[in-house]
Formats: structure tokens, sequence, C-alpha cells
């Protein structure tokens, strides 16, 4: 064991103290929140592309030429690729910002952005390195309690509560 005198270790706790004040505020700040805008910016993202590939309810001829032309996916048909990826560019995102299946639509959009990042844009790995993050965030820890999925969830909760029997908690035995 070493000995640290009362000078030393004071000296060091000035940086040390407002180091743990500063992580403690970070700390402070609200999961919902992170979650609300892991699920918006990414949403925003895919939205945007999908409003590219459409004029109002239609396909844009553009969108299956740029099928054909640019991204050049393997083993599907272009015009399906087209209409697929316009369709779960608007759908998903939605989903997401509301807060319905939302790990569900995470993974969906997390998908896509494997296949836009192994097949169309393997140089935009940053890009989709950060749209990966914010989605893998979701899928893993869920949306938080500001999305439809959690007050779902809280009824159906209130609804198993009432509807299931209280059974008796048991202490679980200490190991040695």
């Amino acid at each position: 064991m070493t000995h640290v005198s009362p000078a030393a270790a004071h000296v060091g706790s000035v940086p040390a103290r407002i180091i743990q004040q500063a992580v403690a505020t970070l700390d402070c700040i609200p999961y919902w929140s992170i979650t609300l805008a892991a699920r918006i910016f990414p949403a925003a993202v895919f939205w945007q592309s999908g409003e590219t590939k459409v004029a109002g309810w239609h396909l844009k001829p553009g969108a299956i030429a740029l099928f054909q032309n640019e991204y050049r996916l393997p083993l599907i048909d272009p015009t399906i690729a087209a209409y697929a990826s316009a369709f779960s560019e608007h759908f998903f995102p939605i989903l997401l910002v509301i807060g319905f299946a939302t790990r569900f639509s995470a993974l969906a959009l997390l998908f896509m952005t494997a296949v836009i990042e192994i097949f169309v844009y393997p140089a935009a790995w940053p890009t989709h390195g950060v749209w990966a993050t914010c989605l893998l965030v979701v899928i893993a820890r869920g949306p938080g309690w500001l999305s439809l999925d959690h007050f779902i969830a809280r009824k159906y909760q209130q609804n198993l509560d009432h509807a299931l029997p209280v059974w008796p908690q048991t202490k679980p035995s200490k190991a040695r």
C-alpha cells in the first residue's frame, strides 16, 4: 500500500471533482431524449431519400433508372428495388418517429443501411456508421417513454397486473 500525503490527494482532487461533476451532469440527460434523437435523425435521412424517389403517390421514372444504373443491387430487379425502397423510406421512418413497432422499424432501416453500405456506397462508412449507431441504440434499449410502444406496453402491463395472480415472492438462498 502506498501512502499519499493529504496535500497530494488534495491537489488531484480539484480536477477529479470537476470531472465527477461534469460526468454527473451528463448522467442527468434523460434517456428518452437520447432515443428520441436516435429515432428522429435517421428517420429524417431516410424520409428525405424516399422523397427523391416519388412524386405524390407515384414512383418517379428516375428512381428506377437510379437502381438500374447507379445502385445495381444484386439479386433484385431494379423496379422492385425502387418500389421497395421508396415504400420503406417512408413507412419505417414514420413508425420510428411515432415510436410504434420501433425496434422492428429500426432493424429494417439498419438492414437498409447495411445494403447501402455494402452494395451502393461503401466509401460512406462514417455516415452509415452514425446511422447504424443511432438505430442500434433503439434496437438494443428501446424507444424510451416518449413512444407509442411505451404507452402500449404500459397498458398491457396494467392489464396483466390485474389478470395474473400474484405469487408469493421467495427470497433467493445465499450462495457460499
